[in-house]
């Protein structure tokens, strides 16, 4: 789909809908020459897909053909649909209407599968388990979230930026919990970190990022192993029991069985949320397939940053900031 431009259509759109039957020209959209699907018609009068508007109204909230504020439509939140046209089109034209639900519905089985092209939204560091909350404003992201919705998954990937790689190899996919939509479209979207995965490959979707990926699971261990693993694990876990004792806003760590979770503990990867590291060092912690390296350097880190006071004074200013 084309967005509009702030100029005259092309000749050659005109010569072409000037060869249409004129029943059937009245019942396109005017930004992308289809058939009216889901059609709303604005205050000022004029009528579109839903869709199409709403990713007009990404940009600028004017309407795209008379340029009249939409500013109080689109505060509104919601559009309600033109029945009497969508009750014309059915009885005139119920083949083409078919053929454009069809399309919808084949795009809509494309963006619901979360191994391929999955969309990424390129920002911070999250984690499975731990809550990631954005302000999402950027038009790409706008829409990316709205498609997020509409196929029901309510689910896309999270990856810090990569120089010369646009984002990093890993990431976590993010669940929406809630969505609070502003009055200028913008919104305010609770999110939580769920399962890690690599990207296998790049690509782009109207204007966001998208890869396919492969999820990332924890190796398990048995035997003399898991006795070494489950020694190093309380140990570890006392350790940062006792770093949080001394911060006002105390998080209780909650214990877990090991390896119930292909990413392991949560209160893991909320310490390594909250540790006053580089990016790059948190993702090497995140991309490891192993528990017992994750444990032994999260070990290292409280050993040191309990040993340092003037870092650990500063990660408590920090914390209550927070």
């Amino acid at each position: 789909m084309q967005l509009p431009s702030d100029t005259e259509p092309s000749l050659g759109v005109r010569e072409w809908e000037g060869d249409l039957p004129h029943p059937v020209r009245q019942s396109l959209v005017p930004l992308d020459m289809l058939m009216f699907f889901e059609p709303v018609t604005t205050p000022c009068g004029h009528t579109f897909c839903k869709e199409c508007l709403e990713r007009c109204l990404d940009h600028r909230p004017n309407c795209p053909l008379c340029k009249q504020s939409l500013r109080e439509y689109l505060k509104a939140g919601s559009y309600s649909p033109t029945v009497l046209l969508q009750d014309i089109m059915l009885a005139t034209f119920p083949a083409q209407l078919a053929e454009r639900r069809e399309l919808h519905r084949a795009e809509m089985a494309e963006l619901s599968n979360l191994t391929k092209n999955i969309p990424i939204f390129v920002c911070t560091m999250s984690f499975p388990g731990i809550a990631c909350p954005l302000h999402v404003f950027e038009p790409r992201y706008r829409l990316m979230i709205r498609r997020c919705q509409e196929t029901g998954t309510r689910r896309f990937g999270m990856c810090i930026y990569e120089n010369g790689k646009s984002f990093a190899d890993y990431g976590c996919m993010l669940e929406i919990r809630q969505i609070e939509l502003l009055p200028d479209g913008r919104s305010l979207v609770d999110t939580i970190g769920r399962r890690r995965f690599r990207v296998l490959s790049r690509g782009h979707r109207d204007g966001y990022n998208t890869a396919d990926i492969e999820y990332l699971e924890d190796k398990k261990v048995a035997g003399e192993e898991l006795q070494e693993l489950q020694c190093l694990h309380e140990s570890t876990y006392r350790l940062a029991n006792t770093f949080t004792l001394q911060f006002p806003t105390r998080r209780n760590l909650s214990f877990s069985p090991l390896q119930a979770s292909a990413d392991g503990p949560t209160w893991c990867w909320w310490l390594i949320s909250i540790l006053p590291l580089d990016p790059s060092y948190q993702l090497n912690l995140f991309s490891t397939t192993s528990l017992r390296a994750r444990l032994t350097q999260l070990q290292r880190i409280l050993a040191a940053l309990l040993q340092d006071t003037s870092l650990e004074l500063a990660l408590r200013d920090f914390l209550l900031l927070e």
